[in-house]
């Protein structure tokens, strides 16, 4: 008998449809996995298997939990189900998670809340699961805050709140997501551990094919609120019947069109940086420590040259790019864009700061919502002595949304009224606006579904064949690297350990870690041959 039964499941949000006719079955000790883009409905089946739809939602149909339907149960007794029967992993831990309380407090929370136990035995109870999840406590004590943790860790105490009161069923929503390889390699096997201790069915969600190729027993491929193949995850993988499948595999092992490599002299001259943040004193008069997150790196980017930097949280990446960028200072060494210094008589260099743009993660969380895009991608105008005016202005802003394949006309829409991708594109458009030298794209794809990341990444090989862009791209993700960049730096413990052409340390790594990051990416298998089997077209 299976622990999760849903049966044609239909849900209408304020009379707009959003899934028809789901229907799936977990068993415990079962991973089953939900893949599909964002809009096709993956969170919203869990959304309604937790009974944590919004107002408006209207459903038919069933979700039987051991053979009770959810969907009938009033509000007390879901409540109760929640946490103690049924737990989710929320994809952002930094939201799930409540800044201003400890990490101890918060997975206790989940105990108390429910009167599991005793408040001593819950605390005892809260120690276990952080030491189950990676997080022992003579390490991380309960008395750290999120903000403390790196984001892997933090997806840590988000799984521990989860599972605190060892739930029969856990909902994982891309818990993955924007995790470093190792990290992402770290927290699938913590999940499939605690299916084999705990017997626990999980339902995985993901747009990653690569996560869930060897760990789901079953796979459902969903599309517009409908799952439009499903099966034990090797038959699905092997046989791909609906075109659907096929073309969410081949966006995964997309590779961009980058062209040759147009390198110059040297643009961007990184030498012998290091960079220091000040520790709490351990004493009261004794002298303050400090760590080095960046320490002793030297590289040169060339003119028209593509490269990439890729290391795990915490290694430094992220330092190094707001050093770049003349957002902090370094102790030591000296950063130059075309021979003239990012950093000068203790202030960021205009001139320089002029010649750089960044594109980031988030693109919404990067523009103001309020404002249309014409002023959004304007805003690096700011760095010109004499930003156009008039006719001028509208021309570069009708040529940067050409550039990268949208209307001039989009220029009078908000942010809101766009999808994720052609919000990157936006994103894009604002670092091309005032033509930079030297364009920082970090992790400016990670967030990305696999077909829209494709179209991104082509949008970028484009752009590089027609403006000879020079770019730093920083991601966790090997195979999106390997495919946009035309040498890889590896980064650890604020260390370059690897700088070598992208194929040869693909090919060939030198350096153990940079070999633990390859053996540590998911990988999808090898494409199967197209079936001749007929399917309704898409």
């Amino acid at each position: 008998m299976s622990l999760l039964s849903i049966e044609n499941l239909s849900l209408s949000i304020h009379d707009s449809p959003i899934l028809h006719g789901i229907s799936l079955r977990i068993g415990e000790g079962e991973i089953t996995a939900l893949t599909g883009e964002s809009g096709s409905g993956k969170s919203m089946t869990a959304f309604a298997t937790m009974g944590l739809l919004p107002k408006g939602a209207t459903t038919s149909g069933a979700i039987r939990f051991d053979g009770t339907n959810l969907l009938t149960l009033p509000e007390p007794q879901l409540c109760d189900l929640r946490g103690r029967e049924i737990g989710m992993v929320f994809q952002e831990p930094m939201t799930a998670l409540n800044p201003v309380q400890t990490i101890g407090a918060q997975v206790m929370e989940t105990i108390l809340v429910h009167k599991a136990m005793k408040p001593e035995r819950a605390e005892e109870r809260t120690r276990e699961v952080l030491d189950r999840v990676g997080l022992p406590p003579d390490r991380f004590a309960l008395s750290r805050y999120p903000h403390e943790l790196s984001g892997g860790q933090r997806q840590r105490v988000v799984i521990a709140m989860a599972i605190a009161l060892r739930p029969r069923l856990l909902i994982a929503d891309e818990p993955t997501t924007a995790l470093d390889v190792t990290t992402q390699a770290q927290i699938i096997e913590l999940l499939k551990g605690l299916v084999r201790e705990q017997n626990m069915a999980l339902m995985m969600i993901t747009h990653d094919l690569a996560v869930v190729s060897d760990m789901a027993d079953t796979l459902n491929v969903m599309r517009h609120g409908e799952i439009v193949e499903s099966g034990p995850t090797a038959d699905v993988l092997r046989e791909m019947r609906h075109p659907y499948t096929r073309q969410l595999f081949e966006a995964s092992r997309h590779q961009a069109d980058l062209g040759d490599a147009k390198a110059d002299a040297p643009l961007l001259s990184v030498q012998n940086v290091s960079r220091d943040y000040p520790l709490p004193r351990k004493t009261l008069f004794g002298p303050r420590p400090t760590f080095r997150a960046v320490n002793h790196v030297s590289f040169d980017i060339r003119r028209g040259e593509r490269v990439g930097l890729v290391g795990e949280s915490g290694c430094g990446k992220s330092t190094l790019t707001r050093a770049i960028l003349g957002l902090e200072p370094t102790q030591l060494g000296q950063i130059t864009l075309d021979g003239d210094p990012v950093w000068q008589g203790g202030h960021p260099n205009l001139t320089v700061r002029r010649k750089m743009q960044v594109v980031f993660q988030d693109p919404y969380g990067s523009f103001n919502p309020r404002h249309r895009v014409a002023r959004l991608i304007t805003e690096p105008f700011h760095l010109l002595q004499d930003p156009p005016k008039g006719s001028a202005r509208g021309n570069a802003i009708a040529e940067a949304l050409t550039a990268v394949g949208l209307k001039p006309e989009d220029a009078d829409r908000h942010i809101h009224a766009f999808s994720g991708g052609q919000r990157q594109r936006i994103a894009i458009a604002r670092a091309l606006i005032i033509k930079p030298e030297l364009i920082v794209f970090d992790e400016a794809v990670s967030a990305l579904d696999v077909r829209v990341r494709a179209q991104i990444l082509d949008l970028m090989a484009d752009l590089s064949r027609a403006y000879g862009l020079t770019y730093l791209f920083i991601s966790h993700d090997l195979s999106v690297v390997r495919s946009i960049t035309d040498r890889v730096m590896v980064m650890r413990a604020g260390e370059i350990v690897e700088d070598r052409p992208t194929e040869a340390i693909f090919d060939a790594p030198r350096h153990p870690y940079t070999r633990a990051l390859m053996e540590a990416a998911p990988k999808l298998p090898e494409l199967p041959e197209a079936q001749d089997a007929p399917h309704p077209a898409l």
